[in-house]
């Protein structure tokens, strides 16, 4: 895996779902530089450097924010969070099933791969065109890491990775709460149909905030103090952590996770809100097995 540096029409347009990426890189990065990082995920810095230089002449507020790092410290050690965890998740698969296959969907610009390489696993990286074609600057596919510049409702994607035999892990790192609840309902569907035995780790929203007051205060969050466009909202959801066992009888709901659950000793006062289930169970991540 090589690095390079973006050509100035590389950088996404501002505003929209795929902009959320730069967000979530720009976390890690900050993450990587304070005193006490939690990720360690230097990539990130080297990363955000690069693109510091192509957004400096952007009207956009988030652009600015982001190139300035200002961000506020709650986002930044969640996302931080987050995605340790999703790490450990594919450490523990990984330990079980070195030689196993992980597709990570709706990548971005996460380095998980660099982080979590066992010399055996099979991996990939699975994005919208655009966002593949600038992270192809800084990553090079190789005989055991791979990417997929498609869409991830446009199933075609599925034939790319169908030729392993498995087992596979299937992560879904803030990717399904942005689209339409059929149509995560079909892709789950498709996979578990497809690949019996599978496991997937997805972060998913209460479904009390895709509507009445609840919906605007997320698209308040989400448009006017994020910053992510005026079109950005959350379009599905669950209602409970084991809902996806209602989808087709083979799904199986392992466990679940909060990021309230990984809170360390100078945030003791917010891991009590984990018993909370109104806070608990607002966002969050499910595990589960397909087949």
């Amino acid at each position: 895996m090589t690095t390079s540096h973006p050509d100035e029409d590389a950088i996404l347009p501002p505003g929209g779902v795929a902009f959320t990426s730069f967000l979530t890189l720009y976390c890690h990065a900050m993450d990587a530089e304070s005193k006490h990082p939690i990720l360690h995920d230097t990539k990130s810095i080297e990363i955000a450097a690069a693109f510091d230089g192509m957004l400096a002449d952007s009207v956009d507020t988030l652009a600015q924010n982001i190139r300035s790092r200002r961000i506020r410290s709650d986002i930044v050690t969640h996302i931080a969070m987050r995605a340790k965890k999703y790490d450990e998740y594919v450490q523990e698969f990984l330990g079980t099933f070195p030689h196993g296959v992980v597709v990570n969907i709706g990548c971005g610009f996460d380095s998980r791969f660099v982080r979590i390489d066992n010399g055996l696993v099979q991996y990939y990286d699975l994005d919208l065109p655009e966002i593949m074609a600038i992270r192809s600057r800084f990553f090079t596919d190789s005989d055991r890491y791979h990417s997929i510049a498609s869409s991830i409702l446009e199933f075609s994607w599925i034939n790319a990775i169908s030729g392993h035999h498995g087992p596979f892990l299937f992560l879904a790192e803030g990717v399904f709460m942005y689209l339409p609840e059929n149509d995560v309902r079909d892709l789950v569907r498709r996979l578990t149909q497809m690949f019996p035995g599978s496991e997937l780790v997805c972060e998913v929203v209460n479904k009390k905030w895709l509507s009445g007051i609840y919906r605007r205060i997320v698209e308040f969050k989400l448009q006017r103090e994020l910053h992510l466009g005026l079109d950005v909202t959350y379009q599905s959801g669950l209602a409970h952590s084991n809902e996806m066992e209602e989808w087709d009888l083979r799904i199986r709901f392992l466990d679940d996770w909060s990021y309230l659950d990984s809170y360390q000793g100078r945030f003791l006062w917010l891991r009590v809100l984990r018993h909370v289930q109104f806070i608990r169970y607002t966002q969050w991540t499910v595990h589960y097995r397909l087949g």
